[in-house]
């Protein structure tokens, strides 16, 4: 099911975990966070051009902000951050979140197709297989735990219609993509079911992103893929990418036609030998058009 792309590194930045792009469509940059640098990066299309900004904690999800800047899922809790005309970042805190143990982090996160936030909690230390990881929706009402029991939460995204909800586990032990029934006038997922399991497919499933058709993108962590599933939970396609662990993809360009994918640099040498890539931000053109995100709609 492998299939050709066009695939260009349009940011050699040897990110250890980069995690969470999104594309601007007001400013046609790509933003996303190297979680433990604690560093957020811009790419402009116009030149190629690399900002970065150094943040005050581990930032596991971005997205934009309605007045500006963007919302950020961090270590204990959501923060609205505005890049300075001197290059530095301010941040004032949204919300405090209570984890259930220490050192715990947000990880996967993105707006709803009305600007709520949705965002997951997971143990910085992935292997134990702790369920202690938490989803929550942050809107208007605030801070609200959504769904418990997950180790690894990732993937999470939601249909052109809004009407259908993703979210997987990426922890080994679980390897699961579920969907939801969304109510979109509430912000309310329910009838959570079995949608795809990934170890029937190769890599662990990551970040997701969903285009025009309906169809899901997941990034198959360790198996060095990024994988397209039709409404219908069957796999239409596959498209191999030069590193192993690819974590988050997100569509963007000025046609919208091209996946952004971050990914991971695994700390042995020897795997960055064989790997030189890795780390790198990587443009596809998978030949269909993604779907621009909804800013979250920070009150005043």
């Amino acid at each position: 099911m492998i299939t050709d792309a066009p695939i260009d590194l349009i940011a050699d930045v040897r990110n250890a975990v980069g995690e969470s792009p999104f594309w601007d469509t007001q400013t046609q940059c790509l933003y996303w966070s190297d979680i433990p640098a604690r560093t957020l990066f811009e790419w402009r299309a116009a030149n190629a051009a690399i900002r970065t900004w150094e943040l005050p904690e581990m930032a596991g999800c971005i997205a934009p902000a309605s007045a500006g800047g963007f919302v950020a899922g961090m270590q204990s809790g959501l923060f609205h951050l505005q890049p300075q005309p001197d290059g530095s970042m301010a941040s004032r805190r949204l919300a405090s979140v209570a984890h259930p143990a220490p050192s715990m982090r947000f990880n996967d996160g993105r707006c709803d197709r009305q600007g709520r936030f949705w965002a997951g909690t997971m143990h910085l230390d992935m292997h134990p297989a702790q369920s202690i990881g938490s989803v929550y929706r942050f809107d208007a009402r605030g801070l609200q735990q959504q769904i418990e029991g997950l180790i690894v939460p990732n993937g999470m995204a939601w249909s052109p219609d809004g009407r259908t909800m993703y979210l997987s586990d990426s922890h080994p032990d679980v390897q699961a993509i579920w969907a939801f029934d969304y109510d979109a006038a509430n912000g309310v997922a329910s009838r959570r079911r079995l949608w795809i399991d990934m170890r029937q497919y190769p890599g662990r499933p990551d970040g997701a992103a969903v285009d025009v058709d309906g169809c899901y993108w997941i990034c198959g962590n360790d198996a060095g893929v990024v994988h397209r599933f039709t409404p219908e939970g069957r796999l239409d396609r596959s498209i191999a990418l030069p590193v192993k662990k690819p974590a988050m993809c997100a569509f963007g360009g000025a046609d919208m036609k091209t996946l952004f994918v971050t990914s991971i640099r695994p700390a042995d040498a020897s795997v960055q030998a064989e790997q030189p890539l890795a780390g790198g931000v990587f443009a596809v053109r998978p030949g269909v058009a993604g779907i621009a995100e909804r800013a979250f709609q920070l009150a005043a």
